[in-house]
């Protein structure tokens, strides 16, 4: 496997061999990548998780051999050859497609026809011999015609031909090349506007279809709007079965023939279409799930505003908007309501409460989650502000998807166990502008809202890698010991949700940690969770300088001789850019500490603890544009990208509703993903192309110059003063764009 894998992934035999001895040994991803470097000559978690998920694929491939061998020898039909072939198969579909004819099956057609003692005329039937002598010698069963004794024997010949493992892997290839998947809509929705108008009538080649159409179109198919189903090569896959069991030259083939035919049609055709959708699916998931974690990675890395007071508001309209007032250590210091928005427009009142805590907190920002009202609260507080002339206070909106999620978990009810569920969603809010990671690690991934169609893939392979993604950010920060929730640091490299509990309770009960050392007082923080834990972890103020880095205790001994050398105290070498410039890498080089660790070191040192977050900067929005009817063709925007898609990126302008900027408008030039150019979190600035508001949709531009569309033409050809050609023009459009779509498909 260890040379397969090196192989496969371009990896040298140690770099694969040493990877794996460290799974095996529980290290985890972040752990390796960050400080087992010269064990792997410095894979990163990337090509760490394709190791180890390929070393899983193949672990379970051969487990899955040895069974089936096992199977068919217990049933002594093992062959030499047929071992051979199954040792040598290379995918688990291998291994079923050689399995099948020996899988235990239900009583099939093909079986009553073997107990009828008719597996010998099939035989002659499939060599293409004379059956006729043999069906005179043939003792009848009672109740049965000579065509039925053929149709039966023709039974034994179909499954034959629709097990034959060689044969299927053809049929799949030219399925895959050449079929095509079709959506067409039911007759009851056939004159109504839908989310799926696009796929009422939709062809387009399996091999091409992309991730998200596919999944639409299957929602689709669930939601009983539309029919799902797949054009293959019929005549082609006929064709080549004939190849392969047809002797042209014998003649004597009708029987064979017809038995081919029923096989393709009963049984083949079937299971293709079954595994074809499987496949689609499975792509489907693996692609949208890439997309996914990116999409979580970006929000979770968002640039934290810091640590400030915040006031936080999660707005509504009939029940008001509920306050929070929090320090800059994410504590709860005051809270309350208020209506400044219909139907009770109370704004002196709502003035009057909010300047009142203005003035008592002194918050930084003010945090207006983007949900219902959002942008009507987010007008009235800029107005206040305004008003009063306040020029250190700053209003913001903040993506607030999961806020809800958190107010009626068990997080939030151990935190707060008096406060009302409909303040701790102010809270969420206010935390995460404050710090994105900390605050999301407490809301089921899923339910951040990191893509379409998050709940139309497969939930166990999504949670799975949203985990590892949760993981990988909050290592790559780092994590202060004394200042964060369990949940935050049950994501830390060797802790799990129980160790995690431990610390908190340690650290409550005791008081702050002075130094990372003392984290092996805390129950069940052995010495295998401290090597894995201690880097993430930092200790700011504490009795050893070190553990605010993210220098490794295992390395602090080689800190101190580098300062020794310098004549200096290790605590003088932070931040010391001179001394550090003097350090001779080489010099220090050991069996334990390569020239990659020493590196990392030397960084480290010159930044201790710095957060690899950027600065925060929040989009400017048009304060007269709230609604989508606000918004007209041609005007320039700014705006947060809060979702990544294959197909282009969705963009909150400040409407309630994002806009979408297709990836052929994200960039002055080619890309092939928008990830290329942009990321969750960016502010861009967008140009308005077209505004659907019956459908809830709008078409966005990224362009420096965008491109013209369809939306302006049409605007333009139904004006007072076209031209008396763009009437003939206007003519001609829809077979135009007819063609065009039926050729492109819709972009």
């Amino acid at each position: 496997m260890i040379n397969q894998i090196s192989k496969e992934l371009n990896l040298r035999l140690n770099q694969v061999e040493n990877l794996i001895e460290l799974l095996d040994q529980g290290a985890t991803i972040p752990f390796i990548a960050r400080y087992r470097k010269e064990a792997t000559s410095g894979l990163d978690e990337v090509q760490i998780r394709d190791v180890r998920d390929r070393y899983e694929y193949l672990t379970e491939l051969n487990d899955r051999k040895a069974t089936v061998l096992d199977s068919i020898k217990s049933q002594e039909k093992l062959t030499p050859a047929l071992e051979k072939q199954i040792i040598a198969a290379d995918t688990k579909q291998k291994v079923e497609d050689l399995y099948a004819p020996y899988k235990p099956k239900r009583r099939t057609r093909a079986q009553i026809a073997r107990e009828l003692g008719l597996e010998p005329l099939a035989l002659v039937m499939k060599a293409q011999e004379d059956y006729i002598p043999w069906l005179a010698a043939f003792p009848m069963p009672e109740g049965l015609n000579e065509l039925e004794v053929l149709a039966k024997a023709r039974d034994i010949i179909a499954e034959e031909v629709a097990d034959e493992a060689s044969l299927k892997e053809t049929l799949r290839h030219l399925a895959w090349s050449l079929g095509e998947i079709k959506s067409t809509v039911r007759k009851e929705f056939k004159e109504e506007k839908t989310k799926f108008s696009q796929y009422y009538e939709h062809q387009e080649a399996v091999k091409k279809i992309p991730a998200h159409r596919f999944l639409a179109i299957r929602r689709g198919e669930e939601e009983k709007i539309l029919r799902l189903k797949f054009e293959l090569p019929e005549e082609s896959m006929v064709e080549e079965i004939q190849k392969f069991y047809v002797n042209k030259a014998k003649g004597n083939d009708k029987q064979l023939l017809l038995a081919i035919d029923e096989a393709f049609s009963r049984l083949i055709l079937t299971n293709i279409e079954v595994e074809i959708r499987l496949d689609l699916k499975e792509r489907s998931d693996e692609d949208s799930i890439k997309v996914f974690g990116q999409n979580l990675r970006d929000l979770l890395l968002a640039s934290p505003a810091g640590a400030h007071c915040m006031l936080g508001i999660d707005p509504g309209f009939r029940t008001g908007s509920k306050f929070v007032v929090i320090n800059a250590q994410g504590k709860l210091m005051d809270h309350g309501t208020i209506y400044p928005v219909p139907p009770q427009n109370k704004f002196q009142e709502s003035e009057a409460i909010l300047l009142a805590m203005i003035s008592k907190y002194k918050p930084r920002y003010v945090c207006i989650g983007n949900g219902t009202a959002g942008r009507e609260v987010l007008a009235f507080v800029k107005s206040m502000i305004k008003k009063v002339g306040l020029k250190d206070i700053t209003p913001v909106s903040v993506n607030e998807s999961g806020a809800s999620i958190y107010s009626a978990s068990d997080i939030a009810r151990e935190e707060f166990p008096d406060l009302d569920l409909t303040f701790r969603g102010s809270v969420s809010i206010a935390r995460r502008f404050q710090d994105p990671l900390a605050e999301l690690v407490k809301i089921d991934p899923k339910s951040i809202g990191v893509g379409q169609y998050q709940h139309d893939v497969n939930q166990r392979k999504l949670k799975s890698n949203l985990d590892e993604v949760v993981e990988s950010a909050v290592n790559h920060v780092g994590v202060d010991v004394n200042l964060a929730s369990a949940p935050l640091l049950s994501y830390v490299s060797g802790m799990s949700a129980t160790l995690a509990q431990s610390v908190v309770t340690h650290r409550n009960i005791n008081g702050p940690f002075p130094n990372r050392k003392s984290l092996i007082k805390v129950e069940r923080f052995g010495p295998k969770a401290f090597e894995q834990a201690a880097g993430f972890l930092r200790i700011s103020g504490g009795d050893t300088p070190l553990d605010s880095s993210a220098v490794h205790p295992e390395n602090y001994t080689l800190v101190d001789k580098i300062a020794k050398d310098l004549n200096l105290k290790p605590k003088d070498l932070l931040q010391n850019k001179e001394a550090i410039s003097k350090i001779k890498p080489m010099d220090y080089v050991s069996e334990q500490v390569g020239i990659l660790t020493l590196k990392d070191i030397t960084e480290e040192l010159l930044k201790p603890g710095r957060d690899p977050r950027e600065s925060y900067v929040g989009a400017e929005l048009n304060d007269d544009v709230n609604e989508m009817t606000d918004l007209e063709v041609g005007m320039q925007l700014e705006g947060t990208v809060t979702n990544m898609t294959k197909f282009g990126c969705f963009v909150d302008i400040g409407v309630h509703q994002d806009g979408l900027v297709h990836i052929s408008e994200l960039a002055d030039h080619f890309i092939k993903d928008p990830s290329e150019v942009t990321h969750v979190g960016q502010v861009l600035k967008v140009t308005v192309l077209e505004v659907e508001a019956s459908r809830g949709r709008i078409s966005l531009s990224a362009k420096s110059k965008p491109s013209t569309n369809i939306a302006g033409v049409s605007n333009y050809s139904s004006s007072s003063a076209k031209p008396k050609k763009a009437e003939k023009k206007e003519k001609e459009a829809p077979a135009t764009l007819a063609s065009l779509q039926a050729k492109f498909g819709r972009l």
